[in-house]
């Protein structure tokens, strides 16, 4: 069977397992070729590679405030570089210059969002898996995950994590806490959402509903 065959469509996952892979890259400022994407991050997925490609640079520049630029049209040989262009409306502070951990942070609050506005602490760690952030490992962009996730963002009053009664190994809720609120809408969230999936917000329409009608 032919790798046109083989090859898949483009999801979520794969975007996002792509914009880790260049936020990890750019830390060490090491250009990025756009065959070791393919090899390491999208194998199997060549044929719709320039579509992925795309998304994931919408949402490091949507989210992140960088632009990937290809530096080098021959070899497909990518850099990221610095952009002022945010997210309309979106008010979410860049705490202590770290663009990564607000991008990870509007990725938390976008998968309670669209979780119904609470989720079970297996759940996000289980999302947050797949784009490779690991509870029990130092990540290369932000460091002891757990820490910052579970203490600093709940701290900051961007989350609110709570204990789910009469649970045994003890789970927990997360919802959005008050500053996420006051910082950004949920309005946003669903935009940001449906960019990264290539869909119009009414697509999800119990949240699109829920959305419009906050204020």
């Amino acid at each position: 069977m032919s790798q046109r065959r083989r090859s898949k469509g483009p999801g979520p996952s794969q975007v996002s397992e792509l914009v880790q892979f260049l936020l990890v890259k750019d830390q060490k400022k090491i250009p990025i070729k756009r065959a070791d994407i393919l090899k390491k991050v999208l194998p199997g997925y060549r044929d719709v590679s320039l579509e992925i490609i795309s998304r994931a640079s919408r949402t490091l520049e949507e989210v992140f405030g960088l632009q990937l630029v290809e530096i080098d049209t021959k070899h497909h040989v990518y850099i990221l570089t610095s952009s002022l262009t945010r997210v309309q409306g979106e008010n979410l502070h860049h705490r202590d210059n770290q663009p990564a951990k607000l991008g990870l942070l509007i990725v938390i609050l976008s998968f309670i969002f669209m979780k119904g506005n609470s989720a079970k602490d297996g759940a996000v760690w289980e999302f947050l898996r797949r784009l490779r952030v690991y509870p029990g490992e130092r990540h290369e962009v932000f460091g002891d995950a757990k820490k910052l996730v579970t203490e600093e963002f709940v701290r900051q009053k961007y989350l609110e994590i709570t204990p789910i009664p009469m649970t045994d190994p003890p789970e927990f809720n997360y919802q959005w806490g008050p500053r996420a609120a006051k910082e950004t809408s949920k309005r946003d969230i669903l935009h940001f959402v449906a960019k990264i999936q290539g869909k119009d917000p009414s697509f999800w329409m119990s949240q699109y509903t829920e959305a419009e009608a906050t204020p």
